[in-house]
């Protein structure tokens, strides 16, 4: 009886458990089918460039080599001491002994060789050059170990937190790790903040002129971005590959006023990381569409009680965007504005007065300040004795 007992329960368990696989299997199947994307990519994620939302991920936190995809912080670095004005596109770079010993992609610089800012640019968007980066990272911060520091700096200031760089081209070496997210967020900071990437890193050829002790000669530069010609809305912008971290890209793309950015590490090789990065972009684009508020205030201006002017002007600072998931439709989202009906003086310029809320349903999914164009001062009794007398004297 006993034995019964016992062979009843094994049978009740084998079922409970394979009912339990069976589930979580239609599951995955089904969250499968929902975005009918399958990468083979070891880790993956997409993001729309300008809302920072996430439409898909795998394995996006975890830490692998981005090979080549390094040089996106080193170029983000680049234009940000472009801004600063600590450089300037035609000013002349010399080669240092330890960036011409670089190996890997180059483009064959030679020691006390020197090339423009934007000559060099273009050998790191457009060829990879592992030469160009090692010149730049020096010219900016002395050495190239100064440089990975600003480096992890400026990584951590975006909210990397995957992130450790060794170096500043993506050669292999110990520790030299990023995630997949965090690629997404320095590209997004990249394309956002400096959309001139775009004029180096779709160019497909180009040239520079190496002018050595042996003279001169014509260098040609190919993109090793074959995206470009593979998607029919492809911007950009990095690919990167090593033996060890196999075939990683950060692609960017876009259609409409969608711009997503697809990252994919350690691909087995080019054929899957084509076909999967196409499947990244055709699902962001097939199923999210864009809401960018472009209407104008209804309420240009407000009444002023005690000030120096009678009335103040207003603004936004920036259009509202939101990126609608399926299910979503632009059509569906409402904005309220919220206003006074006056202020009081003083107000200072730039001051928040009001403000655009945007809903979806019953959800607000942003809101928008309005904003003091001006300052409006406080009436004293100088100004009010002022407009009394002009009333008086000028009919």
């Amino acid at each position: 009886m006993r034995k019964s007992k016992r062979f009843f329960c094994l049978v009740l368990t084998i079922l409970f458990v394979n009912t339990m696989v069976l589930t979580v299997a239609a599951t995955q199947t089904e969250a499968s089918a929902s975005n009918g994307i399958d990468v083979s990519a070891k880790s993956a994620i997409l993001m729309e460039a300008h809302t920072g939302q996430i439409l898909y991920e795998k394995n996006a936190d975890e830490m692998l080599r981005p090979a080549s995809v390094t040089k996106i912080m080193t170029m983000l670095l680049i234009f940000e001491a472009l801004e600063q004005n600590k450089l300037s596109m035609d000013e002349p770079v010399m080669v240092s002994a330890h960036a011409a010993s670089m190996g890997g992609s180059q483009v064959f610089l030679e020691e006390n060789e020197t090339q423009t800012v934007q000559d060099l640019l273009k050998c790191i968007s457009i060829a990879s050059a592992n030469d160009a980066c090692v010149t730049m990272a020096e010219r900016i911060c002395g050495t190239e170990e100064a440089f990975v520091q600003a480096m992890n700096a400026k990584a951590a200031s975006l909210g990397m937190e995957h992130t450790n760089f060794v170096n500043c081209c993506g050669l292999e070496a110990e520790g030299h790790l990023i995630s997949a997210k965090d690629i997404a967020i320095m590209s997004r900071e990249l394309i956002t903040k400096y959309p001139q990437i775009y004029d180096y890193c779709t160019v497909w050829q180009d040239q520079i002129i190496h002018r050595t002790r042996k003279g001169e000669s014509i260098f040609g530069l190919t993109n090793t971005n074959k995206f470009l010609k593979q998607y029919p809305y492809a911007t950009g912008l990095k690919t990167g590959y090593t033996s060890v971290s196999k075939y990683c890209i950060s692609a960017t793309a876009k259609k409409d006023d969608v711009e997503l950015i697809a990252v994919l590490m350690a691909e087995p090789d080019i054929p899957s990381r084509v076909k999967d990065v196409r499947a990244l972009m055709d699902y962001g684009f097939s199923s999210c569409k864009k809401y960018v508020d472009t209407a104008p205030l209804e309420k240009t201006s407000l009444p002023v009680t005690g000030g120096k002017t009678d009335r103040l002007d207003l603004s936004i600072p920036e259009q509202f965007s939101y990126l609608c998931m399926p299910g979503e439709s632009p059509d569906q989202i409402r904005r309220g504005i919220t206003l006074p009906e006056s202020v009081p003086a003083p107000i200072e310029q730039g001051a928040t007065v009001g403000k655009i809320v945007y809903s979806l349903g019953d959800t607000t999914i942003g809101e928008v300040p309005i904003l003091a164009e001006r300052a409006v001062e406080k009436m004293d009794f100088k100004y009010c004795l002022g407009k009394l007398f002009h009333r008086l004297c000028i009919p």
